[in-house]
């Protein structure tokens, strides 16, 4: 039987988006493996109602503990995280348990005009979670809030490569829209200086972002704090694997999708470097 230290550590998400969070992770924790779980099958989580998006990540868990026996569970979905993390943590008590939420108190830090833009899905902006997070904000700092409908399946499908040149091209014209409507940004009084990006998807439109936004605005994102936060958590419960790790990140990291295996396998090459071996269907959760 494995030691609990040397046990994988799940990380799931409605799609591909929290391949951007895992990808934190893997460099935040050079000696761990990782199973990693998109629920393609049932994308976007951000428009389905919270009732279906707890199932989900229920089912989710339950498979991740039986059929790979994780240690720990990372959450990379800011609409399953606001949905199901409390039932999560009710049902698992005994689980190391990390999720994501949109990154408005490092935005309030670090925002100079006290102005920031936040680009989130549907089922995240409604939120009695993220309700909650917003009004505990400083009122100092004014936050623009824009649901990004459709945002996060177009870049779903633009990792599938039948579909990649039609949802590119509406991927670029949401953020264009959403951009717009969100208001006026730049360094300027008055100007929104400062953009949260509360998807885990929406990372991997960052650059097409900044350059809507200028390169003085702050794009702000969770990963890199999951990444901290998960190995405090592993620190704390003595759960960190030992210093024995494989030079590279293939042969760390087991990909599952509950949907169309080539779209998985595109964006881990694209976005990660890792082959399509890495990649399998899970499509009995």
């Amino acid at each position: 039987m494995t030691a609990p230290n040397r046990a994988p550590i799940g990380v799931f998400d409605s799609g591909i988006g929290g391949l951007s969070v895992l990808q934190s992770l893997l460099t935040a924790l050079p000696h761990e493996h990782f199973v990693y779980l998109a629920d393609n099958g049932h994308a976007p989580y951000g428009e389905k109602t919270d009732l279906f998006v707890r199932q989900r990540s229920l089912a989710i868990a339950q498979h991740l503990i039986e059929q790979h026996h994780i240690k720990a569970l990372v959450v990379a979905c800011n609409t399953a995280t606001a949905a199901a993390i409390h039932e999560l943590r009710t049902h698992y008590p005994h689980l190391v348990l990390i999720g994501v939420e949109p990154a408005l108190k490092p935005a309030a830090q670090s925002t100079r005009t006290g102005r920031v833009g936040v680009m989130a899905t549907r089922g995240t902006v409604g939120s009695e979670k993220f309700a909650r997070l917003l009004a505990s904000m400083d009122p100092a700092t004014h936050f623009e809030v824009k649901a990004c409908n459709g945002l996060a399946l177009a870049i779903e499908q633009s990792t599938l490569p039948a579909h990649a040149e039609q949802a590119q091209a509406q991927v670029s014209q949401l953020l264009r829209q959403y951009i717009q409507e969100l208001g006026e940004f730049g360094s300027a009084p008055g100007q929104m200086d400062t953009l949260v990006l509360g998807c885990t998807h929406y990372v991997f439109a960052q650059e097409e972002l900044q350059q809507l936004v200028g390169g003085e605005v702050r794009l702000m994102s969770t990963g890199e704090a999951v990444a901290r936060q998960t190995h405090r958590q592993l620190e704390a419960a003595s759960l960190l694997s030992p210093q024995a790790a494989p030079a590279q990140a293939h042969g760390r990291v087991a990909l599952y999708t509950t949907g169309d295996l080539s779209g998985l396998k595109a964006a881990a090459h694209r976005w990660l470097q890792l082959p399509a071996g890495d990649c399998h269907l899970a499509s009995t959760i």
